[in-house]
């Protein structure tokens, strides 16, 4: 009996030095959260067989994107320029029109000094992906510069349904700016042809349900149950 209580407490010490070193850490975990301050912005390049170029960039509605909230889930679908305007569509905008620009857009929280020093995990599950090959999306975690002239930048691209974390160590300087979010690129289409060309959508990892907890309680009285 006295084996078994030493054995505990070793245990439970080794558990709050674990901690110690854990907090010490001084990480910053973000998720998918419908109520965090989402900003959109977008950069817009020429088509590859025009050269690529980069046209502009500015901030856009997180709507206008297209990305929005239904409840936790997230979804970021084409963007869809409503001006039938040459500049944007091959020949003009109407159904069945060509896109004649790659839209990159930008979902993301911006933190201001508050993370400065500090390992931002940012984690989600995608529950579906049907965009076709005209689209792609990555998360992303970036550490800009006071100017935003620069920034260090961790991804990954999201595919199938499945959970995902990336994790960044920012540089310790409040003047910084940290961002995380999503970016999707293609093509932007006509509103009426959307369908054809999919959607992303993601939310949080569900948490572990309370029964969930509880049962691993359980099982961890009964393993000491069976060693008295």
């Amino acid at each position: 009996m006295n084996n078994h209580i030493k054995a505990l407490k070793s245990c439970l010490a080794a558990l709050a030095l674990a901690g110690s070193a854990l907090s010490s850490q001084a990480q910053v975990d973000v998720t998918v959260d419908p109520g965090a301050s989402w900003q959109g912005y977008m950069n817009v390049f020429e088509l590859p067989s025009n050269g690529g170029a980069y046209v502009f960039g500015s901030p856009w509605g997180t709507g206008d994107l297209v990305a929005n909230f239904s409840g936790p889930v997230l979804t970021l679908s084409p963007n869809t320029i409503g001006d039938p305007n040459p500049f944007w569509y091959t020949p003009s905008g109407g159904p069945g029109a060509a896109g004649n620009k790659i839209m990159e857009a930008n979902m993301y929280v911006q933190n201001d000094g508050g993370w400065a020093g500090q390992t931002v995990s940012f984690s989600g599950t995608v529950l579906a992906n049907s965009f076709t090959s005209a689209h792609s999306t990555v998360a992303f975690i970036r550490d800009f510069a006071p100017d935003f002239s620069s920034f260090n930048v961790t991804s990954i691209a999201l595919g199938g349904p499945g959970d995902f974390t990336i994790s960044l160590a920012t540089i310790n300087d409040p003047a910084r700016h940290v961002q995380y979010g999503f970016t999707t690129t293609g093509v932007n289409v006509w509103v009426t042809d959307v369908g054809s060309f999919g959607n992303l959508q993601v939310t949080a990892i569900p948490e572990p349900s309370t029964f969930a907890v509880a049962g691993l309680g359980l099982a961890a009285l009964l393993v000491l149950r069976r060693r008295r």
